[in-house]
């Protein structure tokens, strides 16, 4: 088994009720595997029993190809791994002193202790609040200290449990940087879970869809979210068009798929028959004048713009094409193009950016 953590016919249950069952999973060394899926999918659960907080009703976590349970030393396999929770439980002592708790429980002589710690604190950037007390910290602050407790131990396991999941969008983003560098450095093994699309993208090698304490799919980002293998998935990712259709035409790599009275033109090398679903991302539906319509999309619709949602940089668009759209689009292109309600425009997309789900 190559991988560094991985796990084979996995079964949770409380009190008779099944709220886990994962067939087969693989982490391979100094991969970030993020676990994506709405609250109550079962993703804590999951990481609890990945890092051995908790015993699994049925079923094997395997470490570098060993089965956990057939290893005598668990103490040297729990050292292997750190758990980062969604909040941080700091004591109320200084910065440094909840940092080194960790390494003087193992016994480090100081001077290993000061040389880990200060180093962790300067990658996080917090050496400034060394000397300050854990009750003064700021949200991020403390989730940066907790981290750093963490990561001071050098673990070869990284798990994260929604540790991001109460700070503001600011702080997030520049500790996920920040994080995301270290993990890189030090060739961390990470499992993270969270229901966090952009925290999903923003970290992840491989990206699992949880739901109903079951993986629905593993891939690649670009392969989870652009490719999803159901509804339910599709939906989760944020692909915001989905429509029933059906195959009229199958030639040269092109497909055409009625649905709603309309035809769309599709890239797809494999020959579906029948209904299918199609579903279409927001950002690649272009949205343009009548009189600029500049485009080598294979797919363009005369547009009625239904409602405007913002979503604070980007707005929403929904429109009527004869069949529902959605675009997402910049304010500032927004701005130009004078979107407004009931105004008609173009819409448009390219065959390649339509996904058949069968």
């Amino acid at each position: 088994m190559d991988s560094h953590l991985a796990v084979k016919n996995l079964i949770q249950k409380y009190n008779e009720k099944e709220i886990l069952n994962v067939s087969d999973l693989e982490v391979k060394k100094g991969e970030t595997l993020v676990i994506l899926g709405p609250n109550g999918a079962g993703k804590s659960t999951f990481l609890r029993i990945l890092s051995l907080l908790e015993k699994p009703t049925h079923g094997e976590v395997f470490l570098s190809g060993k089965p956990i349970s057939s290893l005598s030393d668990k103490l040297s396999v729990r050292r292997k791994m750190v758990m980062v929770f969604q909040e941080p439980l700091l004591f109320n002592t200084t910065v440094f002193k909840n940092v080194s708790f960790g390494l003087k429980v193992r016994h480090y002589n100081k001077a290993i202790v000061k040389a880990r710690v200060e180093n962790i604190l300067n990658k996080l950037e917090i050496a400034h609040l060394a000397g300050t007390s854990a009750s003064k910290l700021s949200g991020g602050e403390a989730q940066r200290v907790s981290l750093a407790r963490a990561l001071v131990l050098e673990p070869e396991l990284l798990f994260l449990d929604e540790p991001f999941a109460f700070l503001d969008i600011p702080t997030k983003e520049a500790l996920m940087e920040d994080l995301t560098k270290i993990i890189k450095e030090r060739k961390l093994t990470v499992i993270c879970v969270t229901h966090s699309r952009d925290e999903a993208l923003a970290m992840a090698d491989k990206i699992a869809i949880m739901d109903g304490g079951k993986i629905l799919q593993i891939g690649s980002p670009e392969e989870v979210f652009n490719f999803p293998v159901s509804e339910s998935v599709a939906n989760f990712v944020g692909m915001e068009t989905i429509l029933e259709g059906e195959i009229v035409e199958v030639q040269n790599g092109l497909l055409k798929i009625k649905t709603h009275g309309q035809e769309i033109e599709v890239a797809n090398d494999s020959k579906p028959e029948g209904k299918v679903l199609l579903g279409i991302r927001g950002e690649n539906v272009v949205l343009a004048s009548f009189n600029k319509v500049a485009t080598s999309a294979r797919n363009k619709y005369k547009a009625t713009i239904v409602e405007i949602i913002s979503l604070g940089s980007t707005l929403k668009i929904y429109l009527d094409c004869g069949f529902p759209l959605i675009s997402l689009v910049t304010k500032r292109s927004a701005e130009e193009l004078e979107l407004e309600v009931g105004k008609t425009i173009v819409a448009n997309f390219k065959a390649t950016a339509v996904h058949v789900i069968r």
